[in-house]
């Protein structure tokens, strides 16, 4: 019943005229509640839904070569006990709003309101979308996740004219100075390296109209 009315809101909420799959991730009370949790300790909001206004597109590889396997990382609604480096972050697991598969297959996982748990700092204003790669640190995104990637960037932006930014997972840091960071706590980060700064350049030479992170020139040389 649940995942009925999840795939419902899904579609509601799906992307312009770009063709995807729907895959809803599971997303009950649970993860809800743990949610809320995350945004009342690391951001010191006492919010009453998880509602977000995306500000800002983050771009993530798994580090998972396989779709199915990638997509495992995310179904719980609880976080795997083989995270250590996030567990001080809280329970609830990690998720994005589209995962694309290395054919450029895109998937939508979950409503494009609501936060997921993809980036430290700025997950309550943004949407994730986890590319299918990067086993290893490998650079081996393909040309047809990056069509599909910038495709998906555009209509974002139609859909959403509030989103201001485009990063790569690797950028976040870059953004501790601006408005839009929220973490409260000053120990909790961590060391990314995805995408690779090859598919975010090739990705911005493509796109128009979006502030980069605040050191993406730096950290893309």
């Amino acid at each position: 019943m649940y995942k009925t009315i999840l795939l419902s809101v899904l579609l509601c909420l799906q992307v312009g005229a770009i063709e995807m799959t729907q895959t809803p991730i599971n997303f009950g009370e649970t993860r809800v509640e743990l949610t809320k949790q995350y945004i009342k300790e690391h951001y010191k909001l006492d919010v009453q839904n998880i509602k977000i206004v995306p500000k800002i597109i983050v771009i993530h590889h798994t580090a998972i070569d396989d779709f199915n396997e990638s997509l495992s990382r995310f179904t719980s609604q609880t976080l795997p006990s083989d995270r250590p480096e996030i567990t001080k972050g809280g329970s609830v697991n990690v998720s994005a709003h589209f995962m694309v598969e290395q054919d450029g297959t895109i998937h939508q996982l979950m409503p494009l309101d609501i936060m997921a748990r993809h980036v430290i700092g700025l997950n309550y204003n943004s949407i994730g979308i986890e590319n299918v790669g990067g086993a290893h640190s490998k650079d081996n995104l393909t040309p047809a996740q990056l069509k599909a990637n910038i495709e998906l960037i555009n209509e974002l932006k139609k859909k959403f004219p509030t989103i201001e930014y485009v990063i790569g997972h690797y950028e976040y840091k870059c953004l501790e100075k601006s408005p839009l960071w929220l973490e409260a706590d000053r120990g909790y980060r961590t060391y990314k390296d995805d995408p690779s700064k090859r598919f975010m350049r090739e990705v911005r030479e493509k796109i128009e109209g979006f502030k980069g992170a605040l050191c993406a020139k730096e950290t893309d040389d």
